[in-house]
């Protein structure tokens, strides 16, 4: 489907050759193609509800277990090159501009690491980091991100958001049908357990139109009318092997620590991707996580076990340019 002669001379920022349908099978591809020089917007809000502690021979009485972080942001994607590699496997490098961030934390005591947080997101308005997206939706090659967010937590926030944005859900390579059902898995790294894994079960809903999807009129690069991909993806967290096996990463292990325990999850993410051009368009995520392990010197043979039980809400939408 091609977008109106005035209307591509007007926004111009991707190609609209994505989505392949055969009459006989309705089988549609979701993989956008951009422009160099295109810009698209994305508002991300997200709201964080923890409860978490440490069980240790000496407890902090005046440190917070309890905090509700809100944070709303504007990002501004720039496409800044297009390398043109195999067929509909371009790679492509992104700018993403702060225009907006706001973070707001309320907590059950005086947190001194929560408030710190909040000025670590807020200090994002107006910086940029750069970044490409391959063939397969992964990302590569991030720049400038650790400069402007050195918090680990913020940085990892801001690369898990960006994910959403290119890949919001593992899509089968032989396209996908109204209807149809589809399951992915992938190991959790970065934690303090090994053999923890993310399932996906996910179902192509129905198209509508994308307004109906994201509640925006002038969703930038789409003609009036365009209709969406419905994507509903649930998910879990689980431990892969015995519950007697050994769960400690390397990490750990050369630092003279044992880790033992659990960390399990669950959640659900309600996706609307472009028919027309491949681009998400809106999502809406729910996810609840529980932790419950321990660290152990091998030396000492002390410990302390952490407990937690976190939510987190999350809403992407696509929005307008300014001067549109």
């Amino acid at each position: 489907m091609r977008l109106p002669s005035y209307f591509a001379a007007a926004v111009v920022p991707f190609i609209c050759s994505p989505v392949v349908a055969s009459a006989r099978t309705q089988r549609v591809h979701l993989r956008p193609e951009f422009v160099e020089g295109a810009t698209l917007r994305y508002r991300i809000q997200t709201t964080t509800s923890s409860n978490e502690h440490n069980v240790a021979p000496v407890v902090n009485p005046e440190g917070a277990s309890e905090y509700k972080q809100s944070t709303s942001l504007v990002v501004r994607i720039d496409v800044l090159q297009v390398r043109r590699q195999a067929a509909s496997k371009d790679s492509v490098k992104f700018r993403a501009t702060f225009e907006r961030a706001d973070s707001d934390s309320r907590t059950n005591a005086y947190a001194p690491s929560i408030v710190a947080l909040d000025d670590a997101f807020e200090k994002l308005k107006g910086k940029s980091f750069e970044f490409s997206i391959d063939g397969a939706s992964r990302l590569a090659d991030v720049q400038n991100l650790t400069k402007i967010a050195p918090d680990r937590d913020v940085a990892a926030r801001v690369l898990s958001w960006v994910h959403v944005l290119f890949a919001p859900v593992s899509l089968p390579v032989r396209g996908i049908l109204v209807g149809q059902k589809w399951s992915d898995q992938r190991e959790m790294g970065d934690l303090p357990l090994t053999n923890i894994f993310w399932r996906d079960n996910s179902e192509y809903l129905r198209n509508e139109s994308c307004a109906s999807s994201s509640g925006v009129k002038n969703i930038p690069g789409l003609a009036p009318g365009s209709e969406c991909a419905v994507l509903l993806t649930r998910f879990t967290i689980a431990r892969r092997g015995s519950s007697h096996s050994d769960t400690t990463p390397e990490a750990y292990v050369r630092n003279g620590l044992r880790t033992s325990g659990n960390w399990t999850g669950s959640g659900e993410s309600l996706d609307a991707i472009s028919l027309t051009a491949g681009l998400l368009v809106s999502s809406t995520q729910t996810a609840t996580q529980n932790m419950d392990y321990q660290i152990r010197s091998a030396a000492s043979g002390s410990t302390i076990r952490h407990v937690g039980h976190t939510t987190t809400q999350t809403e992407i939408t696509l929005i307008p340019n300014p001067d549109q």
